[in-house]
């Protein structure tokens, strides 16, 4: 795929992840758009971000969630260094369990 289609079938599919209205319906369309095993991979990640953020230390972690230690560095990384998205998405999660 080209460069330019490639970022018009990202844009496509970020806009589509807007339309759902529901968890059902994000969950129906990632178990379309992925295997089982992206989204326990994707799953597993978003755990091990909340436990990092809540301050578990790497041991603890993996023994919660069964994570290893290069998957526990990667999202830690990602948590110091990458585009905010965790922040945001627990920003969110905390601002509607608020209401």
């Amino acid at each position: 795929m080209k460069k330019n289609n490639r970022r018009i079938a990202e844009t496509q599919m970020y806009k589509a992840l807007l339309t759902m209205k529901t968890e059902d319906e994000i969950r129906r369309f990632l178990e379309d758009l992925c295997s089982i095993t992206e989204i326990m991979a994707m799953e597993q990640r978003f755990e091990v971000a909340k436990l990092l953020s809540e301050g578990l230390i790497y041991n603890a972690i993996m023994e919660k969630t069964g994570a290893s230690s290069a998957i526990i560095s990667r999202v830690n990384r990602s948590l110091q260094y990458g585009a905010g998205g965790y922040a945001l998405a627990f920003q969110r999660l905390e601002e509607t369990s608020e209401d």
